[in-house]
């Protein structure tokens, strides 16, 4: 089987190593992208779309349905670990650890048995807990906040300026990442649940494929964002500026809850209980 697979594997990577001596040179003014795609792109970018940046103006619009399928593989990433990882089954482990909050003392709870709630407050603890430091966790609740604006300024202003939707996803998700280390995995869950990062996974793809499809609503073309124009109170170059920074939203809510999602099946082997 073994022998087979490298057969496969080597048959495949002979093609596609014979397809590269067709592609043009690197950087080649001659070739086809060169002649007609690039120069309108960067000539009429700004004046079709009103959005300086042409990243985000070839992202997002001429390469609108690229960027949707983009989208909606982050989502099947993220889908994908819970199908692997996630352990559905609710087990009872066979003993709990619980942290007696006011001595500092630790107990261990067998199956089935109780706590002394009589005797002061506990919390649930991990099996290879250390105390929370103060500077770490005073820093994150600090800078939490600042990630999280900064990360809504990426999104929102992606297609004037360097950034977008992937980029402020990825610090929005990385700011509820860092919240879950930084004190622990069910405190983070307690926050922002499998369930909301699930829904908000998805609810980001619709978002991109929904103003798609109310573009076709309108009589125009899939993503063409100029039919907004009368909804927007806009002329339609404006449109297309504005529907660019509606799927980019769309995008960042993807992206953030997909990381969380991924983050927090792989730190806990999908069981949300013990993590990072």
């Amino acid at each position: 089987m073994r022998i087979i697979g490298l057969l496969i594997v080597i048959a495949f990577g002979s093609l596609l190593r014979y397809g590269v001596f067709f592609f043009p040179e690197w950087g080649d003014p001659a070739s086809p992208p060169s002649l007609h795609v690039s120069p309108h792109y960067i000539e009429e970018a700004i004046a079709e779309t009103a959005v300086p940046n042409l990243v985000t103006a070839v992202l997002a619009d001429y390469r609108g349905y690229d960027t949707m399928f983009e989208t909606t593989v982050i989502f099947a990433a993220g889908l994908a670990c819970f199908m692997l990882l996630r352990v559905l089954q609710r087990q009872v482990p066979e003993c709990r650890l619980y942290r007696h909050i006011p001595t500092g003392i630790t107990l261990r709870i067998e199956k089935g048995g109780k706590l002394p709630t009589e005797s002061g407050s506990f919390e649930r603890i991990d099996s290879n807990w250390v105390p929370h430091d103060l500077i770490i966790k005073s820093t994150s609740r600090f800078i939490t906040p600042f990630l999280q604006i900064f990360a809504l300024y990426v999104i929102a202003h992606g297609h004037h300026s360097p950034g977008g939707g992937f980029q402020g996803g990825v610090i929005l998700g990385a700011a509820v990442i860092m919240y879950a280390i930084s004190y622990d995995l069910r405190r983070s869950i307690q926050r922002i649940g499998e369930q909301a990062t699930a829904v908000l996974g998805s609810a980001g793809v619709l978002i991109y494929a929904g103003t798609g499809a109310l573009c076709m609503v309108l009589g125009a073309a899939f993503l063409d964002y100029g039919a907004l124009a009368g909804l927007l109170g806009v002329d339609p170059v404006m449109a297309r500026s504005h529907g660019m920074l509606i799927v980019e939203i769309g995008v960042g809510i993807a992206v953030s809850a997909v990381m969380v999602w991924i983050y927090y099946n792989l730190s806990s082997a999908g069981r949300h209980d013990e993590g990072l």
